[in-house]
């Protein structure tokens, strides 16, 4: 189930850098200098944030949450592709690619977000745009931020010339969309569904529309909506609300309120006179089908029932579509995304299937499950396990403040921000009646996106409710109590190793301990097993595999719909994966709740019980996830590449396999094999666990012992070793027919270890390749060339041999393959040849100094890290240590160290797409273009 809108914004990638400022930009007054002094006005407070107003009308959050070392802002202007008119359509969005360009005064402001290591996004979507910054909390890097925001707010460069290179970039990003079959599915089916209502459109725009904008149009959409009492400011985590205040006082509001008047938006759709069908022709392996029903406006009673609906239809394995389409092998797997927008929305039921399933079959389940509410209602089992999803997703919101503060967009978007808790009011207070009432005035055929017109003899049209009073729905509201707070918590290494405990048990598993005070009482927790030699593993790679993913659908006297609903009840998130010799546990919860959790994890992890059906939906759905990956560029280049690296023979569970050995595999897979593999290798004599939270240590330290050290496998252990490859360069083309996007992937192994003398120059190195946003690749592909919306390098080495990797990555229209390939060629020589600047490197270390600060801040990645140390001998000191060798790095041991290892001659190149469709394209004198979909 798909509750968050925010997901399918279409977002400003990381990976992203705009050119400096021209001299064509928008006309802006910068606010005087000497402006009197402004003062906010407090209106509200609900659950620890408080709301202010600003004379020019502004609106500002704060929400304090001192356990949180990082400080979030987020600034959200209602803007959105509802409010373009006729040829502006994908103009927000545009608008947000134009404001990382940079102002007068603050220049490139997406390369100065890289450079200070924030991490950073802009999304936009249909009733909102929003940009958001994240960074280690102090007043110096919140008041630069903030002037940053006040000024782009008002003053940005929306120039003609920078406007012209990001075209290339924007285009890209739609081809990105197309390759994406529930995309393309989700544009046709809102384009059908809307007669009037600009939710007809998705977010990106008509290319045509995008390619023509005059920039007098983008420059006067700008000064419209990017505007103080168009905007609500957002700042949660760590800082001080009175000093805040005081700086968002400072820059904002010398911003003068507009003079120009926002009129609200009037179009609504008549209710439906019948069902409609679209059908959309693309070569591609994922069969799928959709229903779409409109629905209710965010702010509207109804909008809590739709999202309960979602969760008792949709949700997987609990939801009536799973247990009776899945499970009935009619379809591979189903879901539900609802989305509650700030006028009427919609909601829509989606089923993947494989090719040897029935569409016909597949939609007739699938419309006799939604709109057969009335003669099979809800269940009370069914809406209170719905209700605790839903709660659950709302408290792990809540309890981090830097989701909720971008989420609180989505609230605002629909009118105020008060609507998060009232919708969870609502959610808690539900009812059969509610529901029931709800499923049969929408879920009906007359209201029914599918994909053909069909007449009906009785027209049973839908009654939409009326207009919310907003102000007055929020007007007095309290909320509850606010989450209990964590303490301040020092992420230095040092620090970390302080409060950091460790003990062995008596069968050998490790466990490390960071207890602490945190937001809500969460605590993280890791737990790896690894298992087996090379002798013993051979053969079994599917097994593996399948053991894995077997582990959490069935485990003592628990079902998988249980144990899915006790997780939900214990406010938990718990994921299991595995692959070859090891398995990876992960999980997210609340102090109260660990003991249980715990004991669940130990259930699922020595008592599964490997249901016979399960297997087989496992099975089919990997088949046809693996089918799927056959015309996907960015998995015909992976798994190319990794093939051509591969000096593992057939068998050995590191072998890289080709699809059609990856299909022989799963459908020759056997239920008793992979019970016995289990049976043979699963034990946690060599395992590593770590908990970073509230607990206490050593109630934690007596339950994994009672719960796992008893526990040993019966196979001998010996880490398979990764020995270092040789280069293979060479260049390799592979056609993906019809896909508007290419992938480009680049392989050059290196002789190196993380405890090698140039590992950290070479972790600069690739910061400034490629790791970060204003890197020489995304300056050369992106900035100059605007031809690609994604690119990049990573770096690889591992703990235990000289063995590792630089890797190159590019998306791009496959008409520019021959400017993607010299652009990279040219990037690396110079790369090479001249090495990297002074000033590169002392951003460089910022950078990656601040990346490490905010991933220590994070509990899943230290207990993460815990886990890795455990198995390396190694403890935080390992990380000061870096930490100190990354500070004494000069200029000439990068650049030493570049020369040495990197080769731009010995690079393997792999490029997927389609690149015989778009030379056809070229000679018939057109752009490449993907195929239109078919309205019928």
């Amino acid at each position: 189930m798909n509750l968050k809108p925010i997901a399918l914004a279409v977002a400003l990638s990381l990976i992203a850098v705009a050119p400096a400022m021209a001299a064509d930009a928008a006309p802006a007054k910068a606010p005087a200098a000497a402006a009197p002094a402004v003062k906010a006005t407090r209106l509200a407070t609900v659950e620890g944030i408080t709301e202010y107003t600003l004379p020019n009308g502004m609106r500002v959050l704060l929400a304090p949450d001192m356990s949180k070392p990082t400080t979030t802002v987020n600034v959200t202007y209602l803007v959105g592709s509802r409010h373009e008119s006729y040829g502006e359509t994908g103009m927000a969005h545009l608008l947000e690619h134009m404001v990382f360009k940079g102002t007068p005064t603050q220049g490139n402001i997406m390369n100065e977000l890289g450079r200070r290591g924030m991490r950073f996004n802009g999304t936009t979507f249909m009733d909102r745009t929003n940009y958001y910054e994240t960074f280690p909390a102090s007043d110096d890097s919140l008041d630069w931020v903030l002037a940053m925001e006040a000024d782009r707010m008002v003053n940005s460069s929306i120039a003609k010339s920078e406007l012209d290179k990001e075209f290339s970039v924007v285009r890209n990003e739609m081809e990105i969309g197309e390759n994406n079959p529930n995309r393309v599915l989700w544009k046709q089916l809102t384009a059908v569904t809307y007669d009037w209502h600009n939710y007809s459109h998705n977010t990106i725009g008509a290319r045509s529309d995008v390619e023509n904008v005059k920039i007098e149009n983008l420059q006067a959409f700008y000064r419209k909506y990017y505007q103080p009492d168009n905007a609500v400011l957002v700042v949660t985590g760590k800082f001080d609300p009175a000093r805040t205040l005081a700086m968002v006082e400072r820059h904002f509001g010398a911003i003068a309120k507009p003079s120009r008047v926002i009129d609200p938006t009037y179009t609504m759709d008549e209710p439906r006179d019948g069902a409609r069908e679209i059908t959309v022709n693309r070569v591609a392996d994922t069969h799928l089908i959709a229903a779409l029903y409109p629905t209710a406006p965010g702010a509207s009673a109804d909008s809590a029932a739709i999202a309960a609906l979602g969760e008792i239809l949709g949700s997987t394995p609990n939801g009536r579509l799973h247990k009776s389409m899945v499970e009935t092998k009619q379809a591979v797997g189903t879901e539900a995304w609802a989305l509650d927008l700030a006028e009427p929305g919609y909601i829509i039921f989606w089923a993947n299937l494989s090719k040897t399933q029935s569409m016909d079959g597949a939609r007739k389940l699938l419309l006799d499950q939604v709109e057969g509410l009335k003669a099979r209602p809800i269940t009370q089992a069914e809406l209170a396990r719905a209700k605790s999803s839903l709660l659950n997703d709302i408290d792990k919101t809540i309890n981090d403040s830097q989701s909720l503060g971008v989420q609180l967009s989505e609230a605002i978007s629909k009118g105020d921000w008060r609507l998060f808790f009232i919708t969870r009011d609502r959610i808690e207070a539900l009812s059969l009646a509610d529901v029931q009432r709800v499923a049969e005035n929408y879920f009906k055929p007359t209201n029914r996106t599918f994909g053909q017109f069909v007449p009906t003899k009785a027209i049973d049209r839908t009654a939409m409710p009326a207009k919310v009073d907003v102000a007055k729905l929020v007007a007095g509201y309290a909320g509850k109590a606010a989450v209990a707070e964590g303490e301040e918590f020092d992420v230095t290494p040092a620090n970390i190793e302080k409060r950091t405990q460790r003990v062995t048990l008596a069968n050998g598993m490790k466990l490390a301990m960071t207890p602490k005070k945190t937001r809500a009482n969460a605590v993280s927790g890791q737990i790896v097993l690894e298992f087996g030699d090379e002798k013993s593993l051979f053969g079994h790679k599917a097994d593996a595999d399948l053991a894995a993913d077997m582990l959490m659908r069935g485990a003592g006297k628990l079902s998988r719909a249980d144990i899915t609903t006790r997780l939900d009840t214990l406010k938990t998130k718990l994921s299991i994966s595995g692959s070859g010799q090891a398995v990876y546990v992960r999980f997210d919860t609340l102090r109260k709740n660990l003991p249980d959790v715990l004991a669940l994890v130990r259930d699922i992890l020595r008592a599964p019980t490997f249901p016979v059906a399960e297997f087989e939906q496992l099975r089919s759905e990997n088949l046809t996830q693996i089918e799927a990956r056959r015309n996907e560029p960015n998995a015909v280049a992976p798994t190319e590449l990794a093939r051509a690296m591969n000096r593992y023979p057939k068998g050995d569970v590191r072998y890289a396999s080709s699809i059609d050995e990856s299909i022989a595999a799963y459908k020759g897979a056997k239920l008793a094999d992979v019970k016995r593999f289990y049976e043979t290798m699963y034990g946690a004599g060599n395992a590593n666990m770590a908990l970073v939270g509230d607990f206490d240590a050593a109630e934690m330290q007596a339950q994994v012992k009672a719960a796992f050290g008893d526990w040993t496998s019966k196979a001998k252990y010996a880490r398979l070793a990764n020995p270092a490859v040789e280069p293979k360069p060479d260049a390799r083309q592979l056609e993906t027919v019809d896909k508007a996007n290419a992938f480009y992937l680049a392989q050059l192994p290196i002789k190196l270890q993380d405890t090698s003398p140039d590992f950290v120059a070479l972790g600069v190195m690739n910061h400034v390749l490629g790791g970060n946003v204003q890197s020489r690749l995304i300056a050369r592909l992106r900035q100059k060339d605007g031809m690609s919306y994604g690119a990049g390098s990573q770096m690889s080495a591992s703990s235990f041999e000289p063995s590792g990797a630089v890797m190159v990555y590019a998306m791009y229209a496959p008409q520019n393959l021959e400017r993607v390939k010299l652009g990279v060629k040219e990037e690396l020589e110079r790369f090479v040849r001249d090495g990297i600047t002074e000033q590169e490197l002392v951003d460089a270390k910022k950078g990656i100094m601040q990346q490490r600060q905010t991933t220590r801040s994070q509990d899943a990645n230290l207990a993460a890290a815990h886990v890795v140390h455990l198995n390396t001998g190694r403890t935080m000191a390992f990380s000061a240590d870096s930490d100190a060798q990354l500070q004494a790095l000069t200029l000439a041991q990068v650049n030493s160290a570049i020369k040495k290892h990197v080769d731009p001659s010995k690079f393997l190149h792999v490029y997927a797409g389609d690149f015989a469709g778009a030379a056809k394209k070229a000679a018939a004198g057109g752009a490449f273009q993907p195929p239109a979909a078919a309205a019928k």
